[in-house]
Order: structure tokens, then sequence, then C-alpha cells
């Protein structure tokens, strides 16, 4: 592993690996400092409170030594693209900025959301690419336009816990949000669990497609693991069965850049596209699971996220002891 920038990187056997890992690290049967005497640059184009927090303490708990930044902010603005004259409001170039921090440091986790305003560009991940262009050193993606693979592997390692290795009935369905989201969170869910081999079932209204190469990979991945996908664009039929329920909103491709047109878009959607105890009722006594943080009655009904159904704390949780299993594997070696 050189970078972790997606799962669709790794094979189902590098993926159980980094599960089985982050098991023994949650049961205190790892206790490794892998870590020793080495620092690791988190940088936040974005706030956050799961992803840094757990980076931080994951980091210290295996021995090393994390260095926050935040372009803008506690270090220079930054710029990504390639024979650009900086004459506006970036300060420094990403080619010198990366190729100065990994002298100090063994690896770099970077956050870098969607601006939502570009989609042909932002579906390439720029500014995530750009880091894992000019670095030698591990690049970890915390989350970026199109990807929040250590989420996704916290998800899976959740549903792990709950039902062993076993295939599941996994829902991923939109909910309604008074603002478009990135799609980072929902691609990376589905691209894992088609990986681990569950059966998938993607909801959203139409007009909320996914990116259709990613849609591609994402079926691919469910064929090669023994698993399915299915898309429905009904909200009330898309719980039927399902064993796992995760919700997620985002916005249109066919409104990107342009907010206006995109809550035009889903207005009428909120009362259909909730997820609420009705709904639950339809499933296979679902778990529910939800990244965080959660808009309460927009995107969930208190009902379901406070019942004993709700994982969504140890789903959180678990991002910690995942990331401290990529961790392990990235600088192990030596790095």
């Amino acid at each position: 592993m050189k970078h972790f920038l997606t799962t669709l990187d790794y094979s189902f056997e590098s993926l159980d690996r980094l599960l089985a890992s982050a098991a023994r690290f949650k049961s205190g049967v790892e206790t490794g400092k892998p870590l020793a005497g080495k620092s690791v640059a988190l940088v936040f184009f974005n706030p956050s409170l799961r992803t840094r927090a757990s980076m931080q303490v994951g980091i210290y708990e295996l021995g090393g030594n994390a260095v926050i930044l935040e372009p803008g902010a506690t270090s220079w603005t930054l710029e990504h693209r390639e024979g650009v004259i900086m004459d506006s409001d970036k300060t420094e170039h990403l080619k010198e900025f990366v190729r100065v921090l990994e002298r100090y440091v063994s690896a770099i986790g970077v956050r870098t959301f969607a601006a939502l305003k570009d989609w042909e560009t932002e579906r390439a991940d720029p500014v995530l690419n750009a880091f894992a262009k000019y670095a030698t050193k591990p690049v970890i993606n915390l989350e970026s336009a199109m990807h929040h693979p250590c989420q996704a592997m916290a998800d899976m390692m959740t549903i792990r816990e709950r039902f062993g290795a076993k295939k599941k009935k996994v829902l991923l369905t939109w909910a309604w949000h008074p603002k478009p989201l990135p799609m980072a969170v929902p691609n990376s869910f589905a691209l894992a669990a088609a990986q681990i081999g569950h059966d998938i079932r993607i909801a959203h209204p139409e007009g909320y497609d996914l990116d259709e190469e990613l849609l591609s990979q994402i079926k691919s991945c469910a064929t090669a693991n023994g698993g399915s996908v299915e898309i429905v664009n009904g909200a009330e039929a898309a719980f039927e069965a399902a064993e796992v329920v995760c919700a997620k909103s985002w916005g249109s491709k066919n409104c990107y850049g342009d907010p206006d047109k995109d809550a035009a878009f889903r207005l009428g959607l909120r009362n259909d596209w909730i997820v609420d105890k009705s709904k639950m009722a339809r499933t296979a006594d679902a778990l529910f699971m939800h990244c965080l943080p959660v808009r309460r009655n927009v995107i969930v009904t208190d009902s379901v996220l406070d019942s004993p159904n709700s994982i969504v704390i140890d789903e959180a949780e678990n991002r910690l002891h995942v990331q401290k299993a990529i961790l392990a594997e990235l600088l192990a070696t030596g790095h």
C-alpha cells in the first residue's frame, strides 16, 4: 500500500486484512507502536470532528505525532493547478508544500471536500490527486470530492461486528436535506459494500444517480465478490427486507454548481425521503447507520436515531480503529 485514496485500489483480501487488523486494535490484542518516532501531517481544507479527533488519537496511540495544518488558516493558502499564474489569492503551490512537508513527516492525510461548482472537474478529485502526484510518502484520503474510504471501512467494520463475515442485504438510501451535499460518503459506502460482497440496494429519487463510471465499478466489484447491486427510485419499497440501512443525502449532477436549482429540484421530496419508523418497519429489523453529523428529523427521525437498532456511535468509534489499521499497514514497513 503506497497511498490510501479509495478502496477501489485494493482487493477483497487487502480490505479483509485491514478489517481484521482494526478488530485486533479495538479488542486490545494489537498493542504495537508502529509509528514510534514518526510524525503524520493532517491537512484539513474543511471542518471535521470525527476525522480529526480519531486521526489524532490514533496516531498518538500508535506512538506517533500528529501535525495539524489548515490551509488558509494555520498555513498558507494552496494552489493545486499546473501551469497557473499565481497572481490571485493562493500563496503556495502544492508542489512545494508537499515536497517540503514530506521531509518532516512519514505520511500525509488530506481532507478536501467537493466545492460543488464544476462536476467534471471535481469528479476527477484534483486536489487529492495532486497530493498523491507530488508525494513520495503515503497519502491518506480523509474525504475528498469523490471518496471517503476511511468512513466506508469503518462502516464495513461496524456491519461485520454485528453480523460476522456473512453477506447481508444493505440499503443505501438518499435522504432529503435543505442543501446539496457531496457524493463522497455514498460513493465510498456503496463501493466498499460491493467489494466486501454484500447485496446492496441504492435508493434515490430520479435525477440523483451516482456517477456512471463509479456505478459501473460498483457493479463489477459486487459481481466479482458474490454480491449484487439494485437501483430503485421509490422510497418506501427500498426498505423491504433490508438488514442494514445507511442514510445519506447528496446533490444532483443535473444541478451541480447551482444550489438554487438543486433546492427547487428536491422540492416536495422531504416527507417521502426521511428515514422513519414506518419505513424501518418494512425491514428485517435492520440496523440504522449514518456517518454523522446528521440533521435530526430531516435525514432521520428521533425515534429511529435513538432506537436500539441505531449503531451510529459504534460506526463513529470504528473510525479510530480502522484508521489505526491503515496507518499501521502504511507505515510499519519503514516509510
